[in-house]
This record gives C-alpha cells, structure tokens and sequence, in this order.
C-alpha cells in the first residue's frame, strides 16, 4: 500500500491572472450600458396635448425650466414651482440662470439658446407669464413650450 496511498499537499493556488482582465471588462460593460441622467424633476409633470409638434434639431442649445406643483408638499409647499436644472428657483433667479446657461455655449450659439418650458397642465398661467417675463428681461426670445402628441384612435 506505499506506493498507491493518499496525498496529502493540495493546491491551494487560485489562478489570478486572467483577474484584471475580467474586471476591466465589467467596467467598460456598465460605462456603456449605464444612461445618466440629466436632472431629477422635483415637479410634478403632466404635460397638455397638442396637435402640432416639431421635432428639435439641436438639443445642445436647450435648456429646461420644468414648472408644476411640487412633489414634497411638505418642504415646499403646493404652490407651484420653478424647476432649472436641479434646483428650485424663485422667478428672480431665472436671469441669471439663463446667462449661466448661455455662457456653458460655444460663443458662436449663444445667440441660439432656447428655453424649453415643460408645465404642468394644472399649473395656472400667472407663474408661467411670470417666467416668460423673467426670460423676455434675460433675452432668451426662444422659448418652447413642451407638449406630448396628440393620442390618435383608429
């Protein structure tokens, strides 16, 4: 029985080369699959209908006020909000907001900043006359109002 009996060393060695690779890999797979996201909306968001729509060209050039009733009544209140990028604005920010965003442009696009204005359908029309004074006061003259299609039953 000498010759055939038990061994006792074992291998204990986990092969580790091909380690690094495989984690390379996994990070390229999530930095392509991954979608960021632009802005948290901190408004409610229910969009009128349309029956006219126009597809953007260039949505470098746009910039997003989201107006609608706050979703945490708690802090906010329920009066409705003006939402830029991810804050909260008073209307009396929203020059300075629109020179921001137009300074962030290449300078030969300045001149194109277009505001596109995305309001809740239940928002009244005096806090979106309030901002449309507000971007007339910044010389942002391209304002979009933002809409969802028309639903069209066959």
């Amino acid at each position: 029985m000498g010759k055939f009996g038990k061994k006792n060393k074992v291998s204990e060695n986990i092969p580790t080369s091909a380690l690094p690779d495989i984690i390379f890999m996994l990070l390229f797979f999530f930095m392509v699959t991954t979608v960021l996201r632009d802005q948290e909306i901190l408004v409610e968001q229910k969009l009128p209908q349309a029956t006219q729509l126009q597809k953007l060209q260039k949505k470098s050039l746009i910039s997003y006020i989201f107006i609608g009733k706050p979703k945490n009544t708690a802090l906010y209140g329920t009066e409705p909000r003006v939402q830029a990028n991810d804050a909260l604005l008073n209307t009396d920010d929203i020059v300075q907001w629109v020179n921001r965003e137009r300074d962030a442009l290449a300078e030969a696009d300045r001149g194109l900043i277009t505001i596109s204005m995305k309001a809740d359908r239940e928002v009244k029309m005096g806090p979106i006359s309030d901002v449309q004074t507000e971007l007339r006061e910044a010389d942002a003259r391209r304002v979009l109002y933002a809409s969802v299609g028309k639903l069209v039953k066959n």
